[in-house]
């Protein structure tokens, strides 16, 4: 670890403040995201306490919510680790949100306002444009927004939850085993193609589109091993000033 790296670091988070848990877990869920942290990348509280300029007892309770979100595994007397899914969990959670998303869908077909939809379709066109202008971070955005306000719109609240919580847990795998070399893990005209069927209220034909899509992106990935050797002073260690002092004040 570099310590002219850590110093700029440390300064830049005296600056307006500390970063609060929230913000450690934000930035480390980001990073996971964005395929920054692979599966298996050892997390320390002393580092995380350094990047951050927090106390253990602050990186603790990040670790801890991230746990709550499997983004973590946390384990008695050893060092945090990003989450590293096995195959099997992978194809578990995978079939489980095929059935939990494809009956959402099939429950909003034809149900939604057209306010809804509008917005909807507002949220797969600004993905689209990111995709068109690589912007791949602010792309997984819109599309976890996509899916997000699938579930919250979800006339089952039951099924929205468990919705919800599949989201992050797939978006985390594909996150963590998408294949070396692969920009994105856009499929051109999934989510347009699903919104044309809620519009026309057609049941089975959203449910079919969310199983394809789902499908499609488990392809996507590799569930081979991966070097979890990383520096995450750099990964971690890019913290704004601007953005913590906005968030103590």
């Amino acid at each position: 670890m570099s310590s002219v790296l850590q110093q700029e670091v440390l300064t830049k988070n005296k600056v307006g403040g500390r970063a609060s848990d929230q913000q450690i877990v934000d930035k480390v869920r980001k990073a996971v995201l964005t395929q920054s942290l692979p599966p298996g990348t050892r997390l320390p509280e002393v580092t995380l306490g350094e990047i951050f300029g927090v106390s253990r007892s602050v990186v603790r309770k990040a670790l801890t919510r991230l746990d709550a979100e499997y983004v973590v595994t946390q384990t008695p007397n050893q060092v945090a680790r990003v989450r590293a899914p096995s195959i099997e969990e992978t194809r578990e959670t995978f079939a489980a949100r095929r059935l939990v998303e494809g009956e959402v869908v099939a429950l909003l077909a034809g149900h939604l306002k057209t306010a809804q939809l509008e917005t909807l379709e507002k949220v797969v066109e600004m993905e689209r444009q990111a995709h068109a202008n690589r912007e791949e971070p602010v792309r997984i955005e819109h599309s976890l927004a996509l899916h997000h306000a699938l579930a919250e719109l979800s006339p089952n609240r039951v099924l929205g939850k468990m919705l919800t919580d599949l989201i992050l847990r797939t978006s985390i795998v594909i996150a963590l085993y998408k294949r070396d070399g692969l920009a994105s893990c856009y499929l051109e005209g999934d989510h347009a193609e699903l919104l044309a069927h809620l519009r026309a209220g057609e049941s089975e034909a959203a449910r079919r589109s969310v199983a394809d899509h789902l499908q499609a992106l488990e392809g996507l990935m590799d569930l081979g091993a991966r070097d979890a050797r990383i520096d995450l002073m750099s990964i971690l260690g890019r913290t704004d000033a601007a953005s913590l002092s906005k968030s103590t004040n």
